[in-house]
């Protein structure tokens, strides 16, 4: 997911690998792996931004947060905003379920039906 991502931004500026990785300051044949998804991407905030600076991804922009997200999630993380917010953090499990389509629980209905309660009192 991120390796595809950044090849497909890398090659559409017209940049080889070694002169992106000459620019980003890393090892061609590592960079390689991390294209291929063989490498888990970088996590460092440092090196994501000179990612970015390198192919024009503008700080703090859509393309930068999905850049970000592709990386967190390739490396199997989750993105350190989401693991700091407590709410969207109690939110992961019920995301998940919902996204492998799981039926809710009995438990889980109950509480929807109280939080329903609790939002008309």
């Amino acid at each position: 997911m991120f390796g595809e991502f950044i090849k497909e931004k890398r090659l559409s500026k017209g940049l080889g690998l070694r002169e992106f990785c000459k620019m980003i300051e890393v090892d061609a044949s590592n960079w390689s792996k991390v294209e291929r998804g063989v490498l888990a991407p970088p996590q460092d905030e440092g090196k994501l931004k000179k990612i970015a600076l390198a192919l024009d991804i503008e700080f703090e922009s859509v393309l930068w947060r999905e850049m970000k997200d592709k990386a967190s999630i390739t490396a199997g993380v989750i993105p350190q905003d989401i693991l700091s917010d407590t709410k969207a953090l109690n939110s992961l499990p019920m995301f998940f379920r919902t996204l492998r389509s799981e039926k809710p629980t009995l438990e889980d209905l109950e509480k929807l039906i109280q939080m329903i309660k609790k939002g008309k009192e």
